[in-house]
């Protein structure tokens, strides 16, 4: 007898429809799995033996052969113990074939309750694609499942209550996906950090505003304990608010990962990541055997914050070049190509030299000027050439950190940025484009109205400071941020200045 169930896999952070057949034989007692199963799918022959068995119900003592269709995508994870614990059942004749339109996802455990399934959202997302409008998972996933709209979900506690609700001995009630809810705009960021305890700055806190209006990359450059990472830590507090549809697509990563915060289906405040310089590339960019999202995926949609940015290694640094250009990271392996979402915002901090008191105005640096340009030269052209913003952070005076506290903080801040936000949105209705910092060429010719004095600039700015046709199109996208800032239509002259201002300049 031949029985058929269906579950998901997951690929890169997408799901992928994959057919279980079970199939009992007359012979020996064998239990095998084909399908390039890898060995945790392996092992769930053990699992879904013991919590057959453990459910009340006969786990049939012959030869079973269960295949994962389609055989050519390999097969990982525990999800799998679901689908073939219920297609085992069926084929036994101990439940009815009555499972053609649902789905089943869930890892077993040998007592026969289902435990918490990573990936949830994708899956259920795939399934509803394919027309599958009921999908059993276990209860611990039920707030995460319900976030798809479409899907009857009937989140269940073990194996017996599925086994119990196909035979009609029993209830599951069922959860019926809605749609996502609205994000508030208004809404408190609770970070710890807030721009009303950075004492003096004006300047770095202007280009902070300016970077999280436009989500464009900076770096932040200044002599050690002038409050570069209290900076970079501030940001959160002051970012946009993300729409619904950014909210699915950062929840949709961390489900895929399994960093989904317990008791919240929904992410709603914008990631920040903040890895160690000694972070490997498959750990920033992703990779793996199986490909796995790195930190530039897991800061999709909000920042990736790299302090000490000399100090990571040539060949990682140099790995971001692809994905800040493209917003998104492509892992090739043997087998399969994985792409994952990337769209960051890259925030930078460094000292200018090794002893890091180069220009400093009170502390003489030990550094030669050759020691200090390689130093510098650690982040090579092509990847400074994609980083909107430099900004110099000065030591602060004492008469400055003994202070109050300033009376406008990031709260006054976010309202500045709402401003210019909103305007970017009516401005790329209809498109993909988010903001000004993901403007492409054609956005930029439509967007980037100038006056003629600030084509006189532009054009001045090229020849002397020898900027690159990428460069340009930076400065102009910051240019467009600090307008909207004004809720200028055109660029002004004191727009492109102070765009022009954050360019990046040599030690020299």
């Amino acid at each position: 007898m031949l029985a058929k169930t269906n579950t998901c896999a997951v690929s890169g952070v997408d799901g992928q429809l994959v057919e279980v057949e079970v199939d009992i034989s007359p012979g020996l007692p064998k239990f095998n799995i084909v399908g390039l199963p890898d060995s945790s799918v392996q092992e769930s022959k053990e699992r879904v033996r013991a919590a057959i068995r453990n459910s009340g119900v006969e786990f049939p003592m012959r030869r079973i052969t269960v295949s994962l269709a389609p055989a050519d995508i390999k097969k990982t994870g525990p999800s799998y113990d679901l689908p073939i614990a219920i297609g085992i059942l069926i084929c036994s004749g101990q439940i009815p074939d009555a499972v053609s339109q649902s789905l089943f996802l869930g890892e077993l455990s040998l007592d026969g309750k289902l435990r918490t399934t990573n990936g949830m959202l994708p899956m259920l997302q795939a399934g509803r694609e394919r027309g599958y409008g009921t999908a059993f998972v276990p209860r611990v996933n039920a707030k995460e499942a319900s976030l798809v709209p479409g899907v009857d979900v009937r989140p269940a506690a073990s194996l017996r209550q599925i086994v119990d609700h196909l035979r009609e001995e029993g209830e599951i009630p069922m959860v019926v996906g809605e749609n996502l809810p609205e994000i508030a705009g208004g809404q408190t960021v609770h970070t710890g950090y807030d721009l009303r305890d950075v004492r003096g700055q004006e300047l770095a806190k202007r280009a902070l505003e300016v970077a999280a209006a436009g989500h464009h990359n900076i770096v932040l450059m200044g002599a050690p304990g002038c409050g570069k990472t209290l900076l970079a830590r501030c940001l959160p507090s002051i970012l946009p608010p993300m729409t619904s549809e950014e909210a699915l697509e950062v929840t949709t990563i961390y489900s895929v990962t399994g960093l989904l915060p317990p008791g919240s289906p929904l992410i709603t405040q914008r990631p920040f990541r903040a890895p160690h310089y000694t972070i490997s590339n498959a750990g920033l960019i992703g990779g793996g055997s199986i490909p796995r999202p790195g930190e530039v995926t897991l800061s999709h949609r909000g920042v990736l914050f790299l302090d000490e940015l000399p100090e990571f290694g040539n060949a990682t640094l140099e790995t971001l070049r692809q994905p800040l250009e493209d917003r998104k990271v492509t892992i090739s392996r043997a087998r399969s190509s994985s792409t994952f979402p990337a769209s960051f915002m890259l925030v930078g901090a460094m000292n200018p030299c090794p002893c890091g008191y180069f220009g400093d105005s009170q502390q003489p640096c030990t550094c030669g000027e050759m020691l200090v340009a390689r130093y510098q030269r650690r982040i090579s052209g092509p990847l400074v050439d994609r980083i909107d913003m430099f900004v110099d952070v000065p030591r602060v005076d004492y008469e400055k950190l003994l202070t109050p506290p300033a009376e406008e903080g990031s709260e006054a801040a976010r309202e500045r940025i709402a401003v210019a936000v909103e305007m970017q949105r009516e401005r790329f209705k209809g498109t993909t484009v988010m903001s000004n910092a993901l403007m492409g060429p054609v956005e930029v010719w439509d967007s980037c109205k100038m006056s003629e004095d600030s084509k006189s600039l532009l054009h001045s700015a090229m020849k002397h400071l020898r900027l690159s046709a990428r460069s340009c199109h930076r400065v102009l996208k910051v240019a467009r941020t600090i307008a909207d800032m004004e809720n200028a239509a055109l660029i002004e002259n004191h727009h492109l200045a102070e765009a022009l201002m954050f360019r990046h300049k040599t030690a020299s």
